[in-house]
């Protein structure tokens, strides 16, 4: 079985060569562009990928576009900064795969200097926020996860900003789905970090996540 694997995008010259010749084999690499201004799409059409541009900006956008380009029974996501591995995706998608889980969440454990401690808190934060309000025994909202393409479809996701991955766990966990997370190496990522590498990145990330939170209280008030 082929799995295609969705890796937004944004100035990820310096670390789409080492990530898209680390995909294991039968794993397709989507690279959704969301707006780069450097060599990102030259250097992954040259390397194989298929290239979606999306020019709608925002994390959850190009997340989207490139589930609804995406062909394969079962898909994967990954960041395109080269802080995940694409070598442990099996890792990920075979709980999916086997059929015994419907949502697979890689949980980050980060090498000296990966993660830096005001990303790392929020995280937690947002990762006991999210399992005292459905239950999920998750411990990281990990951007590495695997789900069966037409079940994530089905979940009518919004989201086009930040909030996207929150909302992914927060749908699938109502609509009861098993959700499950394996470990898997964190890196310290290849060029400028636009999100987790700034206090005013992280602060954008949690303001779009609460906000996610707070809608689904409301949905279910």
């Amino acid at each position: 079985m082929e799995i295609d694997v969705v890796l937004p995008c944004l100035d990820e010259e310096a670390a789409l060569p080492w990530v898209l010749t680390r995909m294991p084999p039968g794993y397709r690499p989507i690279v959704v562009d969301n707006g780069s201004t450097d060599d990102s799409v030259r250097i992954a059409t040259g390397l194989g990928a298929r290239v979606v541009v999306e020019p709608q900006r925002g994390f959850g956008a190009a997340c989207h576009a490139g589930l609804l380009a995406a062909t394969s029974e079962v898909v994967c996501f990954m960041d395109a900064d080269a802080s995940l591995d694409p070598s442990r995706l099996p890792e990920v998608a075979g709980p999916v795969l086997e059929g015994r889980s419907d949502l697979v969440l890689g949980r980050r454990v980060p090498e000296a200097g990966a993660w830096p401690a005001h990303a790392r808190v929020a995280n937690a934060v947002l990762a006991w926020q999210l399992r005292r309000r459905t239950g999920a025994r998750l411990r990281d909202l990990g951007p590495m996860r695997a789900a069966r393409r037409a079940d994530l479809a089905g979940l009518g996701l919004r989201d086009r900003r930040f909030g996207y991955p929150l909302e992914m766990a927060l749908r699938a966990a109502a609509a009861g789905w098993r959700i499950s997370e394996v470990d898997v190496d964190y890196l310290r990522r290849a060029g400028r970090s636009k999100v987790t590498g700034t206090v005013r990145g992280t602060v954008r990330a949690i303001g779009d996540m609460r906000r996610i939170m707070a809608e689904a209280r409301r949905e279910t008030a």
